[in-house]
């Protein structure tokens, strides 16, 4: 039987729209403490009012997941954080090689991984001393096979989410921490906006929503203490 979020501590990063807004929303009402962050303050404290007006406090954290010392300054904001949920990432339409400046390659990899990693070594002194964590991390169906039309970069910072989260694992799962990694296909949020071409109504029509990967997030973190889901893919069912 999965465990209930009440007394649980999460840490949402890329709370401001999409899966992570969505995430954050649910594990606050399912009865954990959430702190959601973002780099965009005025979409944190939208989602905050939201909550508010329907009885349910978060609290909200400004900051840069690209940007070491911010992350180091939010685990300590967040206190004994139970829950980590890494759903900060973004595309750009300059993604094809000929276009793929490293300027560019730098942000995509900076926001999308070396953020998740800034997070959580800021975390994992205090889930070892409690012997306790959770690690979920949103990939990406770019980050398996032999590669999309999403670029480089992004196919690059996503199949590191995956070796992230199972070194992480290989290295402290005796210490009671547990990683997850979900990789949606296509979702309909706003980096499809990035996209070099408008996606089809037709085929954004198919898509799953940033609330149905929340559900499968909402349902890793419920699961008991003995039992871990190291990997999810979670594909649109016409697609």
């Amino acid at each position: 039987m999965s465990q209930p979020l009440r007394g649980k501590v999460a840490l949402v990063v890329g709370a401001s729209s999409g899966i992570g807004k969505a995430a954050a929303t649910m594990l606050a009402r399912e009865g954990a403490t959430v702190t959601a962050a973002a780099r965009r303050r005025e979409r944190l404290e939208s989602l905050q009012a939201e909550l508010s007006s329907v009885g349910i406090e978060i609290s909200i954290s400004a900051a840069d997941a690209s940007n070491q010392t911010a992350m180091e300054e939010l685990a300590h904001r967040a206190g004994e954080v139970d829950i980590l949920v890494y759903a900060a990432g973004t595309n750009t339409p300059d993604r094809a090689m000929h276009r793929l400046r490293p300027d560019i390659w730098r942000h995509l990899l900076s926001a999308n991984l070396d953020g998740a990693y800034y997070i959580t070594h800021a975390l994992l002194d205090g889930m070892r001393a409690r012997r306790s964590g959770h690690l979920i991390y949103v990939s990406s169906i770019s980050a398996y096979g032999l590669g999309d039309v999403s670029g480089a970069a992004y196919q690059a910072s996503k199949r590191g989410l995956l070796g992230l989260a199972h070194a992480i694992r290989t290295e402290e799962k005796q210490n009671g921490i547990r990683t997850c990694v979900i990789s949606p296909g296509l979702v309909d949020t706003e980096i499809l906006s990035l996209r070099p071409a408008p996606t089809p109504s037709e085929t954004v029509a198919k898509a799953i929503r940033a609330e149905d990967v929340a559900e499968a997030i909402l349902w890793v973190a419920k699961l008991p203490q003995r039992a871990s889901v190291p990997e999810m893919l979670l594909l649109p069912a016409e697609l």
